[in-house]
């Protein structure tokens, strides 16, 4: 227990693994943790928190899942009633674009691995909801609306679980009437799925040096939308991929358009975060793509029903960190295990839980606690994780150092070299971190964005509004600028103000009017936890924390 502030002691409760985020990774974790028990006659006690209001209120994918986590952990999950994913991809399109036009790739000069038959498209919300009735079935506990605020450590330095934030907490740090303290949920390991840039881990990393002889981590930003397109347009199972327009060729993105099930379409776009030009708009990018001539026509007398936005991990093989410490373990996309040239992770994060599981299984069978899982950090490598990622690590540094017209086209071929096991270029690294790509202002072309129609392009506000983004009016600002001097010095005198353009839902704002302009507004009610700022901001100097649980988009099916 502890005080702080003359606060009440939290009050805890205690298990023998504690994972924090209910995606994929983390509730795979729990359901072979109760697997193993249940092999080896015995019972792990598991609680998973969840930041988020429900089970996959903050799950935000592509989707085309890969269905090999899936059949590894329930084998029979095709054949249950409530099964999450029906609609499997049976045409596959791949183009190059310009502003007017484009060229389809043939598929036979795809490498392999690209080929998406076989996977599924669906809603990586909806898997999750999904995986939590079975993690409930084996008896894990599951705490959604908690947000995890706080490691909690020994006095040895290793990690002895979690503490869940404080509700009721006024914008001055002040107990409201509701006041209500957080929760200690300690266990002999804690497990961290929080996804890609997560708070804690990003703590985990800098106090263990699980970065030390890896690579940069590497992100981009991910804008979806969820579509009711009419009847006649809908084609069950096309899976479509582009590249090139509207982004520049030394520019890495690229757009997908996915047909799911009841006349639904998805269409996302990826902006990797090492971009250049300080006036570029990933969310106006993504808007611009939709009135392409090859694909407008799709969406079309059709009816938007959904947005959200997420940073997603492209780091890949060589910028995974050190996924043991003393304590606890990282999973899913926390590690950074996302193929980006497949755009998909969810397999990776299910395969990472099981691996996870089965070791952490091993350690409590042994009587152990709070000591580091190395095996696990040895695993990964020789796992089908490794094996996935291993044969695309060059593809992201490629594509970054020689842009899309001849980086693609490397990575392609590299891909092919890999599928036959050797590589021309070895492990190529990928050097800056995203923060530090950014060029001044003065030295970029202006870009201007046309206006939103309303009917195929939108602003960000009536966006924000689709995700049913929701946060307690009266809180703390759990966006924190650490320094706002050079707030004003660099980023807005010098790169003129990214922030405005590279948040996806219009939480930062330079006000150029008024006696103490210009003045930096934040708009944290409209956030919907992508963690872009933390990743691109020049100087590091906004730092996601977490706001209080249930916060944030509640994404119905994304």
């Amino acid at each position: 227990m502890s005080t702080e502030h003359g606060l009440p002691e939290r009050e805890g409760m205690d298990y023998d693994v504690v994972v924090v985020g209910a995606g994929p990774a983390g509730l795979a974790t729990a359901i072979r943790l109760k697997q193993q028990a249940a092999e080896r006659g015995s019972d792990i006690s598991v609680v998973v928190v969840e930041k988020g209001s429900e089970v996959g209120a903050h799950i935000l994918s592509g989707s085309v899942i890969d269905p090999v986590g899936l059949d590894a952990l329930l084998p029979g999950w095709r054949e249950e009633a409530d099964a999450p994913l029906s609609v499997q991809v049976n045409d596959d399109h791949f183009y190059l674009l310009g502003p007017a036009g484009g060229i389809r790739l043939p598929n036979f000069a795809m490498p392999p691995l690209m080929n998406n038959h076989g996977n599924f498209v669906g809603s990586l919300g909806n898997v999750c909801r999904f995986l939590a009735t079975r993690a409930e079935a084996l008896g894990v506990e599951i705490y959604p609306g908690f947000a995890a605020d706080e490691i909690l450590f020994d006095d040895k330095g290793a990690v002895t679980g979690i503490a869940t934030g404080d509700m009721g907490v006024d914008k001055n740090g002040l107990p409201k009437g509701e006041f209500t303290r957080g929760m200690e949920l300690r266990g002999r390991y804690t497990v961290f799925a929080e996804g890609a840039r997560g708070h804690l881990t990003k703590q985990l990393i800098a106090k263990y040096g699980l970065d030390a002889g890896r690579d940069v981590p590497k992100f981009g930003i991910g804008l979806k939308e969820l579509w009711k397109v009419k009847p006649e347009k809908h084609k069950p199972g096309l899976v479509q991929h582009g590249f090139g327009w509207p982004l520049d060729g030394k520019t890495g993105g690229g757009a997908f358009i996915y047909h799911m099930e009841d006349e639904q379409v998805m269409v996302g776009f990826v902006v990797h975060l090492n971009y250049q030009n300080p006036w570029l708009s990933p969310f106006d990018e993504f808007q611009r793509f939709k009135t392409h001539p090859f694909f407008r026509d799709t969406f079309e007398g059709g009816k938007r029903i959904a947005y959200g936005a997420r940073a997603l991990s492209e780091g890949g093989y060589q910028s995974v960190p050190k996924l043991s410490f003393p304590g606890g373990v990282l999973v899913g996309c926390a590690a950074g295990f996302v193929n980006v040239p497949r755009i998909k992770g969810s397999h990776n994060a299910v395969l990472s839980g099981i691996l996870a599981a089965d070791h952490l299984a091993g350690a409590l069978g042994e009587d152990r606690g709070h000591d580091e899982l190395i095996s696990y950090e040895a695993a990964w490598r020789s796992s089908a994780i490794g094996a996935d990622l291993k044969k695309v690590r060059n593809v992201k540094p490629l594509w970054s150092k020689l842009g899309t017209f001849i980086g693609i086209p490397l990575g392609a071929l590299d891909m092919w070299t890999n599928t036959l096991g050797f590589s021309l270029f070895g492990t190529l690294k990928h050097g800056k971190t995203d923060a530090a790509s950014l060029k001044p202002a003065k030295d970029c072309k202006k870009i201007t964005y046309p206006r939103p129609d309303g009917v195929l392009t939108f602003d960000k506000l009536s966006s924000v509004f689709l995700s049913n983004t929701n946060h307690e009016e009266n809180q703390q600002v759990h966006l924190v600028v650490k320094d706002m001097a050079l707030q004003k010095a660099s980023e807005h005198d010098i790169y003129a103000g990214p922030s405005n353009r590279y948040c996806p839902a219009g939480v930062y704002e330079w006000i150029e009017e008024g006696a103490d302009a210009p003045r930096f507004q934040i708009n944290a009610q409209n956030c919907v936890h992508c963690k872009t700022c933390d990743i691109k901001d020049p100087n590091q100097n906004i730092t996601w924390t977490a706001p209080e649980g249930g916060g944030g988009p509640n994404y119905p099916n994304m």
